[in-house]
C-alpha cells in the first residue's frame, strides 16, 4: 500500500486500522437476519477465492525448489504445530487468574492455527532473508493445517469444539484445500494474469479477510457475548499474547541459530514460525466453534495485529544488517524472488 504514503516510521500497517474499523462497524451495525446469512455465504466464498489465489500464485518450480530445504520446513512446522501448542497448554495455569475459560480456549485455538503466507513472505523480503523458503514454508504450513488444526483442536479442546466432526474436516478441506489445488492446476493458464494484476488481487485478498472479520464479530454482537469480556480480562489476554509472541520470536531466531541455519534461513524461520494466519483461522473457527466462533477468534484477531506491528519493526531492523550477510546463495535467490513476487504484509 505504498500509494497511501503511510509514514515510514509508523510500525502500524494501514490494514490493521482497517481491521479495527471493521470490528467497530460490526459493533455499531452488525449484520442480522437475512443480511447475516448473505454476509456469511459471501465470506465463505471470499475465503475460498483467497485460497484459490494462493494456489495460482505459488510457482510449481518454487515449491519443488523449496522441498529441497526440508530441514527448514520441518523446523517451521515444528514451531507452528508443536512448540506453539505446548505453550498454549502451559497457559492453562493462567485460568482463572488472568484468563477466563472461553478466552483460554480461544488462545489455545490460536496456537493450533497454521502460519501466514503473505506477511511471512513480505517481512522475509524486507529483511533480505530466504524468500523462496518463506513462500514454501507458509504454503506448506497452510496445507498441513487444513487437516492438522481441526484434529489438534478436537484432541486439545475437547468439548469446547462443539462443531468438530468428520463433516467439519470435510467442510474445511472443501473451503481451503480444494480451491488451493484448483489454483495450482489452473496456474498454467491464469498465472500470468494473476502476476499482472497482483495489486488489484491483493485488495481482494484483504477485502476477503475483512468480510470474514465483519461476519464473525457481527454474530458476536447479535449474541451479546462481548459483555462477557471485561477490560481487565482483555488486558490480561493482551499481556499473555505479548509474552507468547516474544517467546516465539526468540525461540525461532536463537533456536534456528543453534540448529546451524544461516542468516537468510533464520529470517525465514522466524517470520514463518512465529506467526498465525487470520485467513485460515477464521473459517476454521466458524466451522469448529459454531455460534461461539466470534469469542473464540478474539485472541487470534489481537495476536494477528500484534504480530504484524512487531514483525514490521523487526524486518526493518534486519534490513539494515551489513549487506555482506546477504551475499550467500540463499540471500541472492531471496533478493531475486523478492523482486518477482512484489510481496507485502497481509
Amino acid at each position: 500500500m505504498k500509494h497511501l504514503r503511510w509514514p515510514s516510521w509508523m510500525p502500524v500497517d494501514p490494514y490493521i486500522l482497517l481491521l479495527l474499523g471493521t470490528v467497530g462497524l460490526a459493533a455499531l451495525l452488525p449484520a442480522r437476519g437475512t443480511t447475516a446469512d448473505v454476509a456469511s455465504g459471501a465470506s465463505t466464498a471470499a475465503i475460498a477465492f483467497l485460497f484459490f489465489l494462493y494456489g495460482a500464485r505459488l510457482s510449481t518450480r518454487e515449491a519443488l525448489d523449496g522441498l529441497k530445504h526440508w530441514r527448514l520446513h520441518i523446523t517451521v512446522l515444528a514451531c507452528t504445530f508443536v512448540v506453539f501448542p505446548l505453550l498454549g497448554l502451559a497457559a492453562r495455569g493462567l485460568v482463572p487468574v488472568l484468563l477466563t475459560d472461553p478466552l483460554y480456549q480461544g488462545l489455545l485455538f490460536l496456537t493450533l492455527v497454521p502460519s501466514t503466507i503473505q506477511s511471512s513472505i513480505a517481512f522475509t523480503s524486507i529483511a533480505r532473508g530466504n524468500v523462496p523458503a518463506a513462500i514454501c514454508a507458509g504454503s506448506f504450513s497452510s496445507l498441513v493445517g487444513i487437516v492438522l488444526t481441526p484434529l489438534l483442536a478436537a484432541a486439545l479442546l475437547g468439548g469446547a469444539v462443539g462443531g468438530f466432526s468428520a463433516d467439519s474436516v470435510v467442510k474445511i478441506v472443501l473451503q481451503l484445500l480444494v480451491p488451493f489445488v484448483a489454483g495450482q492446476l489452473l496456474r498454467r493458464w491464469i498465472g500470468a494474469f494473476v502476476a499482472r494484476h497482483r495489486k488489484a488481487l491483493g485488495l481482494v485478498d484483504r477485502g476477503s479477510i475483512l468480510l470474514v472479520v465483519y461476519t464473525a464479530f457481527s454474530a458476536g454482537m447479535v449474541q451479546g457475548i462481548w459483555h462477557r469480556v471485561s477490560p481487565a480480562r482483555l488486558a490480561g489476554l493482551l499481556a499473555v499474547e505479548v509474552v507468547l509472541l516474544a517467546l516465539m520470536l526468540a525461540l525461532t531466531w536463537y533456536g534456528a541459530r543453534a540448529l546451524g541455519f544461516g542468516r537468510a534461513d533464520r529470517i525465514a524461520i522466524q517470520f514463518a514460525g512465529s506467526k498465525k494466519s487470520l485467513a485460515a483461522g477464521l473459517p476454521m473457527a466458524s466451522v469448529l466453534f459454531g455460534a461461539h466462533a466470534s469469542l473464540a477468534v478474539l485472541p487470534l484477531m489481537l495476536f494477528h495485529q500484534m504480530q504484524l506491528m512487531v514483525c514490521a519493526v523487526i524486518a526493518k531492523r534486519r534490513s539494515r544488517d551489513p549487506r555482506e550477510d546477504a551475499t550467500s546463495p540463499a540471500g541472492t535467490a531471496a533478493s531475486r524472488t523478492a523482486v518477482g513476487t512484489g510481496t507485502r504484509p497481509g
